[in-house]
């Protein structure tokens, strides 16, 4: 008869890998999971937004105007007859051109800094006191040097996105494998293969990860500049149905750009993942 498992064989049982059939619905099991509780989350999200605006709201109470039962149906007849698709195609354009420069600005700047100590010893001061200015204090002189119009826009989202994209390039130079240099000198690698080979594949997971900072930061700067003389994107668009009193047009505008924001944020995430 064969006696109880020892602890060094029930620990080596434990420690045995799953094969990859098993690995692989234990991980899809574990993502579903995930998903069921991220939509219970934004379930009660929206049912306390329905409690507080539908609920305990007094009857024909101004409150009731911003209500769920309101804004879902204006969002779905906004997205089907009127013109919300374009303002919701310049933002985003607005998006993508504000952090294409702040990566052609701040990867360079991220791989001198990280790369140089001196330069990093001179310029980390001057780069912390810019980090700290609010984009939207910058407003009025970007309108005097820039005009109205979308190059006033683009400037701000520029200065609000290159600061996580330059210090995240910036730590992922630091935190390269010395090892890696050191192969890559040991064969006689030029500089730019060492930059090329070496140096830019091994940030590109912490490019990503200031890049969907950058997003976070864009998504909550650009609806404020879109309320300084353009005429078009969402923020002028929320002001459009503030004018016209068009409240629950308003709250359908405020849910689009968190559904849109949530968006763009899963997909550097996927993005992150994927080169992490």
């Amino acid at each position: 008869m064969t006696g109880a498992p020892t602890g060094s064989a029930l620990a080596g049982a434990l420690q045995r890998p799953l094969p990859p059939a098993r690995a692989a619905a234990r991980a899809g099991r574990a993502r579903l999971h995930r998903a069921l509780l991220g939509i219970a989350g934004l379930g009660v999200l929206v049912a306390l937004w329905w409690i507080g605006t539908d609920i305990l709201a007094p009857a024909g109470g101004f409150v009731r105007r911003f209500s769920p039962a309101q804004a879902f149906p204006s969002l779905w007849d906004l997205l089907l007859n009127s013109d919300l698709p374009i303002h919701i195609y310049l933002s985003m354009k607005r998006i993508l051109v504000g952090l294409a420069f702040a990566l052609a600005i701040g990867v360079p700047l991220g791989l001198a800094v990280g790369t140089f100590g001196a330069l990093e010893a001179a310029t980390t001061p001057a780069f912390q006191l810019l980090r700290m200015i609010s984009p939207l204090s910058w407003m009025p002189l970007a309108v005097m040097l820039f005009g109205v119009g979308d190059q006033p826009i683009y400037f701000l989202l520029t200065f609000a996105a290159v600061w996580p994209i330059l210090l995240a390039t910036a730590a992922g130079v630091r935190q390269l494998d010395p090892r890696w240099t050191q192969l890559a000198r040991s064969l006689a690698a030029t500089r730019w293969e060492m930059l090329t080979r070496v140096i830019v594949p091994g940030v590109v997971g912490h490019v990503l990860t200031g890049v969907r900072l950058a997003i976070g930061i864009l998504w909550i700067v650009l609806v404020p500049c879109e309320m300084l003389g353009v005429s078009a994107g969402l923020g002028y668009f929320i002001l459009d149905t503030r004018d016209r009193l068009a409240y629950s047009e308003l709250m359908a505008t405020v849910l689009l750009i968190g559904v849109l924001g949530f968006a763009l944020d899963a997909v550097a995430r996927a993005l992150c993942r994927r080169w992490s």
